[in-house]
């Protein structure tokens, strides 16, 4: 029976809760979540932590796990809900204030990253439903990674300068600013929601 739950409730997410009936209480709760999922990542964008070479948030664990929890479709849809609260003009995002947020912010200099989120978590979740083996979890995460630091390093670099009207920083600027000092972060945030996914579906496969 332990190996059939993930069968059963194939992210971590719809696994630990409690069943539900009927296609309108599965809905409801995937909103439920997604809200929540949203509003851990509004806090995690605020929480900076002292690191080397510089200060990290916790914005990339909150994507990384929503991803493995929930899966690939509902966590992408978490992540852009938490980016529709920007485009709204709520200050969400770790830039707001002092930036304004609302749509313009989509073409700062941050704004491949933010949609490189939508699709880290996607790829994630993907990665990570049906209780997936560690490497293939690992592997999941590294893509996701790499997906996230290319959108957001590509754009860094070209696009948001361009759609300012101006020339980009270039790619070694946009690697040097953009990318390479948060590389040791994400690395151990990955690590720490591989371990921490792989330990929740061992719990519930014991309980299973």
């Amino acid at each position: 029976m332990a190996q059939m739950l993930p069968l059963q409730a194939p992210t971590l997410a719809h696994a630990a809760l409690p069943a539900v009936s009927g296609p309108r209480a599965a809905l409801l709760r995937n909103i439920a979540l997604a809200v929540a999922g949203s509003l851990l990542l509004v806090l995690a964008a605020k929480i900076k932590v002292p690191f080397w070479p510089v200060p990290m948030t916790l914005q990339t664990l909150v994507v990384f796990g929503v991803g493995a929890a929930f899966g690939s479709r509902l966590g992408a849809a978490t992540v852009a809900l938490y980016i529709a609260y920007g485009l709204a003009g709520l200050p969400v995002f770790t830039n707001t204030p002092p930036v304004a947020a609302g749509p313009l912010y989509l073409v700062g200099p941050t704004g491949g990253f933010l949609v490189g989120f939508v699709a880290a978590a996607a790829i994630a979740g993907w990665a990570a439903v049906r209780g997936a083996s560690l490497p293939r979890l690992v592997g999941g995460l590294v893509a996701a990674e790499v997906v996230m630091m290319a959108l957001g390093f590509g754009w860094l670099a070209l696009g948001a300068q361009m759609a300012a009207g101006t020339t980009g920083i270039g790619f070694a600027k946009a690697f040097a600013f953009g990318v390479q000092p948060f590389i040791l972060g994400d690395l151990l945030k990955l690590a720490l929601v591989a371990c921490l996914a792989r330990a929740g579906w061992s719990v519930l496969q014991r309980r299973g």
